[in-house]
């Protein structure tokens, strides 16, 4: 699956996804950082890239309403340092399989995960 990283996303996350068998590219490394929210959007969307953020920007249903776009992996912890998201995210990849996640909106907090569908 073709994966972008928000800058808010730890890029170390970057290997574990690549080695689970993800393409994957972050917003440092295309020199999108700092850039506005809708950059960020039309680069993953342009890509067909599913998109892992802790952005609330992008937590509009009405927005970005599932099946209209390759994903978002919305990220929600209480502690949300760079060792907590990169287990957390690795923990779900892992468990659910970030293939189940196309085309959905996916929120990720501590202890739950919630998937809207197409």
């Amino acid at each position: 699956m073709k994966v972008k990283l928000d800058e808010n996303i730890p890029e170390r996350l970057a290997a574990v996804l690549q080695s689970a068998g993800h393409d994957v590219d972050t917003v440092a490394s295309e020199g999108l950082k700092g850039k506005p929210d809708g950059d960020v959007w039309h680069a993953a969307q342009r890509e067909e890239r599913f998109l892992i953020t802790q952005d609330l920007d992008f937590s509009d249903l009405r927005e970005f309403k599932p099946g209209g776009h390759m994903g978002i992996l919305l990220v929600r912890l209480r502690e949300p340092g760079a060792d907590a998201l990169v287990t957390r995210i690795s923990d779900v990849v892992r468990d659910e399989g970030l293939e189940s996640f196309s085309r959905c909106f996916v929120v990720l907090t501590d202890r739950k995960l919630r998937i809207r569908r197409p």
